[in-house]
């Protein structure tokens, strides 16, 4: 039996994989995939068999996965292609039969006007009408999507967006990929839906302070309008498309999408979720 992990040249899907070695898996159990082989070199000196795999470009077969293997599909970075993808590795997935399929999915999938979350959505679909067996890991928001946001306090001492008061129950990347682990390697997962996200919710008058703090500097927040914050991000560099997208995001914010704390990841961890501060403080190093 294999754990096979797309995407692994990601930042998550590369975490996940160093945690099922921390977890005492076997290297040689463990199949590491991406589009770039030799950007997984190292973990191919570590014993991990890497594999070149195309979301674009699946084959009818491969050589590394059969039906006692457990696959991670780790969503894809193409928004506007997420669905022909995912469905291109789920009809592999049923070819070769795995025992399982884990997919890292958006917060309340099927039921939310996140504007992420359609993508994710049909993927859900397409995987239960494969008859796989299967379990979603609806990964809530990741602290690193705001390192962005430390790194313009570090510089101005401005914290900018127009997400108002929104709060946002976040953990860091690394945690979503502990609990994944966690998932490939036990039992008593088959057809779960778990809504992952931090114990803990803070809004940007908070990041602020906490950067300020770490920082050891004045941090103050500037709450924009979406139309100030989209004029911002233009002139930072963000082409249209970006900067429409940043700017829904902090609206779906407002709207409470981003502050649901279930308890679910903390739980799958077997310890709470690594707060804010702890965050920001490795980044100030």
């Amino acid at each position: 039996m294999s754990i096979v992990v797309t995407g692994a040249t990601g930042r998550l899907g590369r975490l996940v994989v160093d945690a099922l070695l921390d977890r005492g898996v076997d290297p040689a159990e463990v199949v590491a995939t991406g589009r770039s082989v030799e950007r997984l070199a190292d973990l191919a000196d570590r014993g991990v068999r890497v594999e070149h795999f195309d979301f674009d470009a699946v084959p009818d077969t491969v050589p590394w996965l059969s039906a006692d293997d457990v696959l991670l599909l780790v969503s894809g970075s193409e928004v506007g292609k997420r669905v022909p993808q995912h469905g291109a590795v789920i009809d592999l997935a049923a070819r070769s039969g795995v025992r399982r399929l884990v997919y890292t999915s958006a917060p309340a999938a099927d039921d939310t006007t996140l504007i992420i979350a359609p993508e994710h959505a049909a993927t859900e679909a397409l995987v239960r009408e494969s008859g796989l067996a299967f379990t979603f890991l609806r990964n809530g928001w990741y602290t690193e999507n705001y390192q962005p946001s430390f790194e313009q306090a570090r510089a101005t001492g401005v914290v900018a967006a127009s997400a108002a008061d929104a709060r946002f129950a976040s953990a860091p990347r690394s945690d979503f990929a502990e609990a994944a682990a966690v998932v490939l390697t036990t039992e008593g997962h088959d057809g779960a839906v778990y809504e992952l996200s931090g114990d803990t919710t803070w809004d940007f008058a908070e990041f602020a302070a906490v950067a300020g703090e770490v920082l050891g500097r004045e941090v103050v927040y500037r709450s924009l309008t979406p139309e100030e914050h989209r004029e911002a991000l233009l002139a930072a560099g963000l082409d249209e498309g970006n900067a429409g997208f940043v700017v829904a995001l902090d609206q779906d914010a407002r709207a409470g999408l981003l502050a649901v704390t279930t308890g679910e990841l903390g739980k799958l961890l077997g310890r709470p979720t690594v707060p804010l501060r702890d965050t920001l403080t490795s980044w100030s190093r």
